[in-house]
């Protein structure tokens, strides 16, 4: 019986400290619709600073190399001039 009452508390332990992070990361999202917002109406395209956001995540060896990827399939594509070759 012991055990049970202890699983059980531990249980609601995490359950409770879940629902508050839960809590804590919808406040956090509103306060970053709402910096979106603010950029928007001062003529910033929300498009775009959410993508510098995710590229300033990334390591700078990770983003040259997607960079480098992005480049050659846009060329195979023709969508812009072939990388020069070495």
């Amino acid at each position: 019986m012991a055990e049970d009452s202890v699983a059980q508390d531990q249980l609601r332990a995490f359950i409770e400290r879940i629902e508050r992070m839960e809590e804590e990361k919808a406040a956090i999202a509103a306060d970053i619709k709402e910096i979106y917002a603010e950029a928007k109406g001062n003529g910033f395209d929300t498009k775009i600073l959410r993508k510098i956001v995710a590229i300033r995540k990334q390591d700078a060896n990770e983003r040259a190399e997607q960079e480098a990827i992005l480049e050659l399939y846009m060329a195979a594509l023709g969508m812009v001039a072939a990388p020069p070759e070495d």
